[in-house]
């Protein structure tokens, strides 16, 4: 894990009024669940499992993707994939997941603590996940953590995801609040190219998915090793 560059670790983010949090990779670690998933679709139809590290490479940018990586695997998908083979396999996968989305998923070090703060000064928290809507709120509720939250967008909640800038202009709009007074926090090049699009500012932590790459490449405003390495910029 990579060194908080010490310029960025000490950015203020001033007259901000929301701040908005990927899920997977950011707030919780969802892996174990997500693997368990995988491999039970792999098993049913016959392939081979894999590791929870491997797994954890091809998470971040929804189901569908996660499978089509598993058939795959690689994280390079297979273009000559069979459509009706995916959705078959998709199928199994989801229906699994449904029922087992809080086993072993938890949360990162710190983000209840952090998340508490935040709320307690007055920010206003939002969730922007490529994650199926209809897995959050149970997740949220496993890990009591769904009082922090103002509201959550899914993959499926608008007609485009991240890194479309989409999902983040909505957000402002429905919050009432300006692009420059609003903060996007995420583990991958998907949150980052996001937040860029959108023009709005963003942190990278160092812990989560992204695909084996180093977050500081897609140059946020600020990166962290830790959720709680935030809190400075915005009620130090």
């Amino acid at each position: 894990m990579r060194q908080v560059d010490s310029l960025k670790f000490g950015k203020k983010f001033n007259n901000k009024k929301a701040i908005i949090f990927d899920f997977d990779g950011t707030l919780i670690d969802s892996s174990p669940d997500l693997t368990l998933a995988v491999n039970h679709m792999l098993a049913q139809i016959g392939r081979p499992s894999f590791s929870q590290d491997k797994v954890h490479e091809w998470v971040g940018n929804g189901a569908l993707t996660l499978v089509r990586r598993a058939l795959s695997g690689s994280v390079v998908i297979d273009e000559h994939l069979e459509v009706a083979f995916v959705e078959n396999a998709l199928d199994i996968f989801l229906t699994f997941y449904a029922q087992n989305l809080c086993v072993a998923t938890q949360l990162y070090p710190n983000v209840k603590e952090t998340l508490t703060q935040l709320q307690n000064h007055g920010y206003k928290l939002v969730i922007v996940t490529n994650k199926p809507s209809d897995f959050v709120a149970p997740i949220l509720k496993g890990l009591e953590i769904e009082s922090f939250f103002e509201f959550y967008l899914g993959a499926d909640s608008l007609e485009k995801k991240k890194p479309d800038p989409m999902p983040l202009l909505y957000v402002c709009e429905k919050l009432k609040i300006g692009i420059d007074e609003c903060v996007m926090i995420g583990d991958s090049k998907n949150d980052i190219v996001a937040s860029k699009r959108a023009k709005m500012q963003s942190v990278g932590v160092t812990y989560g998915y992204n695909y084996g790459e180093d977050i500081s490449v897609y140059d946020a405003d600020q990166i962290v090793d830790d959720i709680a390495d935030i809190l400075p910029s915005f009620i130090g």
